[in-house]
């Protein structure tokens, strides 16, 4: 059945750090393509008027997207704004007022969550909340007790087909095209199982710190921040099953029972790393025990992955920023023609900054010893400046009623429910220099077989055969 589209976006937070630096980019690239042309309510306390909210808006495309004069033109004059407390009713009467004759609203909470049940309360009393969808920005919730209680919030105003959480992790195309890969090359299924693969990495590696956000990241670290939400999103679309059907339930049921299928994590099988010099960050507190890094060890105890672990490590101030997956084969049989010390295959995938897939084969050394040598078939493409931003699409997508690039109430519980014994347990922080790979434990607790890859900064962007310096 199809969705109506939503004729409103109200936008709460509009004066907020995220809108500047990501919405109203986002806002006027929908204009431009023609996919934006319903009324965009502000709503913030701040004091402002809607002329002041416009000045932001134009200086927030000046800085980070580029100003398009003719589709900023059409964005101001979409642009509305209401200034008032979310505790007080008044304000959402100017909600309402704003709003005119829309039916189907969508609501959208780019707010901190400790404001979510107050502001749904408000839309529901005020009348905003009928026919309306509701749109969160992760995190959702701290911990398995506390997305159950953000879930009874939102769902005792909203059936769950009306609310979108918003991860824009997911939207990003080369997360999104990873499922469209799978099963659409028939070369890559037949491998694609515990019969030829021996385990699979996935490395989400930052060479920053907290970047002046180190009151929040004291209150999150590296499971919250990426681990629970961002890596386990890619996890679920390289071990899913192909959907009976191409609609959004039917591709979040698939990725529910890829999380269903995993174990909580064992302590036994962590281990956190926190960078030096990051006690001395503003806002962390100076005995905290907060991890910059981790790297663990899950299994996937399904048919397809049932014996295959998958080693999972992200961190800060690491030597590179990318994300990464290496799926190594098992080795063939050692014979005459293979013998020991051959190249394993292995395929990877590299879905930043660039997308680059990858397969390492082993061909005899040009040097006529005899011996093997890995190299790399490789095609990589950087990202084209006309290529729609993650926040683009979810904000369309939500507005449009398609869920399949939003988390369901069952796949945030269980995704919590794998990282939850961890964040309990008081497993040790090991510190670790700048720049290096985290802490050494690591080698000693959560090593994969035949190491951790090492990723590289950047790679060209073309079709070639190359031996990996890896």
């Amino acid at each position: 059945m199809d969705q109506p589209h939503s004729d409103a976006l109200v936008f709460f937070g509009a004066t907020g750090d995220l809108a500047y630096k990501k919405i109203f980019p986002a806002l006027q690239s929908m204009v431009k393509r023609g996919n934006l042309n319903v009324p965009v309510i502000g709503v913030a306390k701040a004091g402002w008027n809607l002329d002041q909210l416009k000045a932001r808006a134009k200086d927030s495309l000046e800085q980070h997207g580029g100003l398009d004069p003719a589709a900023w033109q059409k964005l101001s004059a979409l642009l509305r704004y209401v200034d008032g407390d979310y505790a007080d009713a008044a304000t959402f009467t100017a909600v309402r007022k704003e709003l005119g004759a829309a039916q189907y609203p969508a609501h959208y909470l780019a707010i901190p969550p400790a404001l979510f049940e107050k502001v749904v309360e408000q839309l529901v009393q005020s009348g905003c909340a009928k026919g309306a969808r509701i749109i969160v920005e992760k995190p959702f919730g701290h911990d398995l007790a506390s997305a159950q209680e953000l879930d009874r919030i939102l769902l005792a105003n909203f059936p769950e087909s009306a609310i979108f959480r918003i991860d824009h992790y997911l939207a990003k195309g080369p997360v999104h095209n990873m499922v469209s890969f799978r099963f659409s090359n028939s070369f890559l299924e037949p491998l694609w199982n515990r019969n030829y693969i021996e385990s699979v990495q996935l490395t989400m590696a930052e060479n920053f710190g907290v970047q002046g956000r180190g009151s929040f990241y004291d209150q999150t670290g590296a499971i919250r921040d990426v681990v629970q939400n961002h890596i386990f999103q890619v996890m679920c679309n390289l071990a899913m099953e192909c959907p009976a059907r191409n609609d959004s339930e039917s591709i979040r049921d698939e990725k529910v029972k890829v999380l269903k299928a995993i174990p909580a994590i064992d302590p036994k099988n962590l281990v956190r790393g926190q960078f030096r010099g990051y006690l001395g960050e503003k806002g962390v507190a100076p005995n905290s025990t907060v991890e910059t890094f981790a790297a663990l060890q899950l299994e996937v105890k399904s048919w397809r992955w049932d014996g295959v672990p998958f080693y999972i490590r992200a961190g800060k101030n690491l030597p590179v920023t990318c994300m990464e997956v290496i799926a190594r084969l098992r080795k063939p049989p050692t014979t005459n023609m293979t013998e020991p010390g051959t190249p394993q295959n292995y395929m990877r995938f590299r879905i930043s900054p660039e997308m680059t897939v990858a397969m390492a084969v082993s061909v005899t050394s040009p040097s006529g010893t005899g011996k093997r040598e890995a190299v790399e078939m490789v095609a990589s493409r950087h990202p084209r400046p006309d290529e729609m931003e993650a926040y683009e699409r979810v904000l369309g997508d939500a507005m449009a009623g398609d869920a399949t690039l939003f988390a369901r109430q069952d796949y945030v519980e269980e995704a919590w429910r794998i990282v939850d014994p961890v964040l309990k347990a008081k497993t040790p922080v090991y510190g670790y220099e700048p720049q290096t790979w985290g802490p050494k434990e690591v080698d000693q607790s959560v090593l994969p077989p035949g190491g951790w890859d090492t990723p590289q900064q950047d790679e060209p962007e073309d079709f070639r055969i190359v031996k990996p310096s890896r």
